[in-house]
């Protein structure tokens, strides 16, 4: 398993959109996870929180720690109903161990982190005993001094640790050097390039997550310039959104930096998309088709992918047949975005308004009445009955979303955690 860089925002008395724009550059700087905290007791501060770390989890894909006051179970299920994956709970505030114990066994025990102010405890069996009996699945160790000793008990931990550091005076290859050590938790990357970090890691023959191409650029089918041209395709919603051309030398600095470099055949020499615009084009995936002469890159595209300012490079229409686009992220997506409008615009005779106007009563009366008529269509020999139903419920439950601030970003990355 790859050592990991989960860089740490203290949120307390932060603006959410600051907090946001932070956690979005963490990601798109290396990062391999990120650890979000305000342990604040206070109850609106900690229901604001959450509600910041819920709209960091829509903008970021890597996995989210959040770590805030957990009195009861409720306040674990809060925290993991924000998108996050895993829940720091500080050691120290916790006062009852049940709540670990019952979070573990209802979300799994891959979910629960404890964050230890006295890392001592690591040399008492009876405690590690205790918390691997709880269900826990990690220890966080903040400021440690690396002793032999203590490098000795962290090794033979059946658990593993998570460092805690400034790395203002400690190193961070020794750091991750004990075995039982995931990863190390830092601000000191802030507005740094974490994939140098990681190349200097890897270097160092410690085993982190970074871009390998699993073909050698020379097994490529080039054209006859020693070019192999590139489709780039925004990863989300699958739009292409330009098209241009590497050398080994651009897809190798693609590989080290995770931005998509190019060759620019007019300019004979290459350029990093953005550099200049600051639409840069991140890598989420890269893929070769079967004759090994095209690349397919899947990336996070800022801005516009074009230069003339359009989301895509290929907006000129030259010829169309009018056809149904039924893919159905599409269609729940061109629904839904009628159903915002409806909401933000009112629109006098709409059904829809109507539903907004009586309220979440109404809505959530519509969506029982609905889910009814599926059971008793499903009962139907006839099929196209229960499309109807479906249909019509589908619609209701949309209007539901909107009400209650959901959107199908949420609901799809849910069901992505499930998968």
């Amino acid at each position: 398993m790859y050592k990991k860089i989960i860089p740490f925002i203290n949120c307390e008395n932060e603006l959410p959109v600051n907090v946001i724009s932070e956690a979005v550059q963490y990601e798109i700087g290396g990062a391999d996870e990120l650890f979000v905290y305000n342990y604040s007791k206070d109850e609106a501060s900690r229901e604001e929180f959450l509600g910041a770390v819920k709209e960091i989890t829509k903008h970021i894909d890597i996995p989210v720690y959040i770590g805030c006051y957990v009195e009861r179970f409720e306040d674990v299920k809060k925290a993991l109903y924000t998108g996050a994956s895993y829940v720091m709970i500080k050691y120290s505030l916790l006062k009852n161990n049940n709540v670990v114990k019952e979070a573990s066994e209802r979300f799994g025990n891959d979910t629960i982190i404890l964050e230890l102010e006295d890392y001592k405890d690591i040399h008492n069996k009876d405690f590690i005993d205790i918390i691997k009996d709880l269900g826990v699945y990690a220890l966080l160790l903040k400021h440690v001094e690396l002793t032999k000793d203590l490098t000795d008990s962290i090794n033979s931990l059946e658990i593993p640790v998570i460092i805690r550091d400034s790395l203002s005076s400690n190193d961070i290859a020794s750091l991750l050097e004990p075995v039982t050590v995931l990863g190390i938790s830092t601000n000191y990357y802030k507005n740094k390039d974490m994939f140098k970090v990681k190349l200097s890691l890897k270097a160092q023959n410690i085993e982190v997550n970074t871009f390998d191409s699993s073909i050698k650029f020379s097994e490529f089918k080039l054209n006859n310039d020693g070019l192999i041209p590139v489709v780039v395709q925004e990863y989300k919603t699958g739009e292409v959104l330009m098209v241009a051309y590497m050398n080994e030398e651009a897809f190798r600095k693609t590989i080290e930096t995770g931005k998509m470099t190019y060759y620019s055949r007019s300019r004979s020499t290459l350029w990093t998309k953005g550099e200049t615009s600051g639409h840069y084009q991140y890598v989420k995936a890269l893929m070769l088709d079967c004759d090994k002469d095209t690349i397919l890159a899947k990336v996070l595209q800022i801005g516009p992918a074009c230069h003339t300012g359009n989301g895509s490079c290929f907006y000129t229409e030259l010829v169309k047949k009018e056809y149904d686009d039924t893919n159905p992220l599409t269609v729940f997506n061109e629904v839904f975005n009628v159903i915002l409008d409806r909401k933000k615009n009112p629109k006098e005779g709409s059904y829809t308004n109507y539903l907004f106007e009586k309220g979440i009563d109404k809505i959530l009366k519509k969506c029982g009445e609905e889910a009814t008529e599926i059971i008793i269509a499903a009962k139907n020999p006839d099929s196209e009955e229960l499309k109807y139903e479906i249909s019509d419920f589908l619609y209701h439950m949309m209007v539901l979303m909107a009400e209650c601030n959901l959107d199908w970003s949420d609901i799809v990355k849910e069901l992505a955690h499930r998968r």
